[in-house]
């Protein structure tokens, strides 16, 4: 029988994922479910800072007591307040009902509390009380100052702006990481939602108990290699679906989103970081994939493959904590060791490259690492699949495959 070819492998794995309704279910929900949970807290943030400022601007009578000397009493009474002769009186009135609230300005507010006293009014509207009072407080202090540009600066309106230089020519900002981010969101996304696509790439045939009958016509690495292609084009669509509902969001609902306006025509793609990014990005997926085939051929059952799978999601996550780090200490001993790591290289490396911390010798060093490691996991997992096509029941010890001696030479392709 003609053994199949690395072009038909590719194809039919390909084929079989894509037209998979389950495939398009999972590659179209989740991004939408992403953005609608991404337009769902950008909008309560909206309406909370909305809330925040209608509380400070809220108008209510109440009554208040000054030791301070700070509140202007016009101001005071444009805000709807009346002064009274001491605390008791004001907290009785609050008891009583005879007025909505009670402000208490201590002699020295820096250092002490501004006591109030209100009615209920529900956990969240209560708030109002406090936004009121030191709204009170800062007006006043503003009325007494002589310049408007004192005024500026104890609101914080002061505007900055701020031009660096590298290498005697000015140094673009944002605009020069963000291109190289793209490839940190690719692999993220490609990891997350085709890892478990990934572990089943053979799992699949051997709970199916075909493998035996498969391997009698396809040479085994060739079938490997062809999963892994297949898998790397699934990527592709996948990180397409991914960014198509931010590129509909920017275009057509930035305002709804108050998405700021970037202006995309000053992005500049430095053509180190884009090399960089792109090697560093093939390596990591190979890498990855590699594994997760492998712990696949090694799993009797995808139940008994999903620990190891946590934790390859746990590698790929643990550097997204340690950004801060990535980004502010560059140098720091737990970066350089993430970065050097193979299983949180990717991640790590991608972040230093888009913020240019990344030298060149160290992305070298990287990228070669994870290709050379990519290529024995790969070949290490050929091996497994081959001797572990028949354990259906057990889980292979790689220690007894490594040990063992090809009874015959590899099928030519």
């Amino acid at each position: 029988m003609a053994r199949h070819n690395l072009s038909t492998v590719i194809g039919f794995e390909f084929t079989r994922t894509v037209t998979k309704k389950r495939f398009w279910a999972i590659t179209l929900i989740l991004p939408l479910l992403v953005f609608g949970l991404g337009a769902l807290i950008v909008a309560s943030n909206v309406s909370t800072s909305n809330t925040a400022d209608e509380q400070k601007n809220a108008r209510f009578e109440f009554l208040y007591t000054d030791a301070s000397g700070l509140i202007d009493p016009g101001v005071a009474r444009q805000y709807g307040g009346s002064a009274i002769g001491s605390s008791a009186e004001g907290v009785e009135e609050v008891q009583i009902g005879g007025t909505t609230a009670y402000f208490d300005y201590p002699a020295d507010p820096a250092t002490e509390q501004v006591k109030i006293w209100g009615a209920d009014a529900g956990l969240f509207q209560n708030s109002r009380y406090a936004a009121v009072a030191e709204s009170l407080l800062s007006t006043s202090v503003e009325q007494k100052l002589d310049s408007p540009t004192d005024v500026a600066v104890l609101r914080g309106d002061v505007k900055t702006s701020t031009t660096t230089f590298k290498d005697g020519a000015v140094a673009p900002g944002f605009e020069a990481i963000l291109p190289a981010l793209v490839f940190l969101a690719a692999f993220f996304v490609v990891i997350v939602f085709l890892g478990n696509q990934m572990l089943n790439s053979t799992l699949e045939e051997k709970e199916n108990r075909v493998t035996e009958m498969i391997l009698t016509t396809i040479n085994p690495t060739n079938l490997l290699i062809g999963k892994v292609v297949s898998l790397f084009l699934i990527g592709l669509i996948q990180i397409a679906a991914f960014a198509l509902p931010v590129l509909i969001g920017y275009l057509f609902f930035r305002d709804q989103l108050n998405i700021p306006d970037f202006d995309l025509s000053g992005l500049v793609f430095d053509p180190q970081k884009m090399i960089v990014g792109a090697l560093i990005l093939v390596g990591g997926f190979a890498l990855f994939t590699g594994t997760l085939v492998a712990v696949g051929a090694v799993m009797p059952t995808a139940k008994d493959a999903a620990p190891v799978f946590s934790v390859v999601i746990f590698a790929v996550v643990i550097p997204l904590y340690a950004s801060g780090f990535a980004i502010s200490s560059p140098q720091s001993p737990i970066v350089q060791i993430l970065a050097f790591f193979p299983y949180t290289a990717p991640i790590t490396a991608l972040l230093l490259n888009a913020f240019g911390s990344l030298p060149l010798w160290q992305a070298i060093i990287i990228i070669v690492e994870l290709f050379v490691l990519a290529v024995i996991v790969l070949r290490l997992a050929v091996r497994l699949f081959r001797y572990g096509s028949i354990e259906y029941s057990s889980k292979v010890r790689i220690r007894d495959v490594l040990g063992r001696r090809s009874t015959a030479p590899e099928r030519a392709a």
